[in-house]
């Protein structure tokens, strides 16, 4: 748990989340979200790249192990590849504690606090339970979408926070999940909105792209889809970062938790506060 000097937080708590006393507010979500991404998007858009290449690193290097990526995408075709599920679980477990620093950049931005780069590095001490979390999670949803599809969408929707509570809260894999499942279930329809907005305009950027890109347009077509993801990913990280600090709380000093509060509930607009935040 966070250390004592941090014992106030800004938004809900844990205790008032199990029991579904908290509220979600659709429109003001996605909008202050939206807010944050505009002067926000840059250290998250690094991140991910920094991320992605990473991943691409790891993949090449553990498919050589398998005869090379090309032999890895042959099997995949014919059959269920035990080799690309292998990969696919090295990869997570490389890349999610570097993907639990970009998920803290959104909850830094919820509190009104600036983000850098680096931050993907913060949080590597926690680097063992977040990625057992993220295969613990992966395989809950895979088997969930296994079974009519539903049971896999709502799991995911159920389990997207375990990661920051695991790194905010420092609770473990299993108190995460668990502790996730019982909060999130009040507002399951609400989170299921959320996401399928942001699912939409993610769709919306691609679909330009499936349209042209047997044309002459392709290429103008893939920079207005890049250009559109440099926001749409960023918004997403905002979100979670705000729905997070409106379930659960973030822990901040408490000699500054007003500060914070007051920044929040005007939607400042700039980030000129020096509070003191920890993971």
């Amino acid at each position: 748990m966070p250390e004592e000097n941090l014992n106030e937080s800004i938004g809900g708590s844990v205790d008032k989340a199990t029991r579904g006393e908290y509220s979600i507010d659709v429109k003001g979500v996605l909008f202050e979200a939206w807010q944050q991404t505009l002067k926000s998007r840059l250290p998250i858009n690094l991140g991910l790249f920094i991320v992605l290449v990473l991943g691409m690193l790891v993949s090449f290097v553990v498919s050589d192990f398998f005869g090379g990526i090309e032999a890895v995408i042959e099997q995949a075709k014919e059959q269920e590849s035990q080799a690309l599920q292998v990969i696919n679980a090295v990869v997570t477990i490389v890349v999610w504690p570097f993907i639990a620093g970009i998920e803290m950049m959104g909850v830094y931005h919820a509190i009104n606090k600036p983000t850098k780069t680096n931050m993907i590095l913060a949080f590597l001490n926690r680097g063992s339970w977040v990625a057992l979390t993220a295969l613990l999670t992966s395989v809950l949803i895979s088997i969930g979408l296994q079974l009519f599809v539903i049971p896999g969408v709502l799991l995911a929707a159920l389990l997207s926070l375990t990661i920051l509570l695991v790194v905010e809260k420092k609770f473990t894999p299993m108190q995460a999940i668990i502790l996730s499942i019982k909060a999130l279930r009040f507002k399951i329809l609400h989170l299921l909105l959320i996401y399928f907005i942001l699912l939409m305009a993610l769709i919306s950027l691609l679909l330009p792209v499936s349209l042209l890109l047997s044309s002459s347009l392709a290429p103008i077509a893939i920079m207005v889809f890049l250009y559109g993801l440099s926001y749409v990913v960023p918004w997403y990280y905002n979100v979670k970062g705000i729905l997070y600090r409106e379930i659960f709380g973030v822990f901040v000093d408490k000699n500054t938790v007003t500060d914070n509060t007051n920044l929040i509930e005007n939607n400042a607009s700039d980030n000129s506060t020096d509070d003191t935040f920890s993971a």
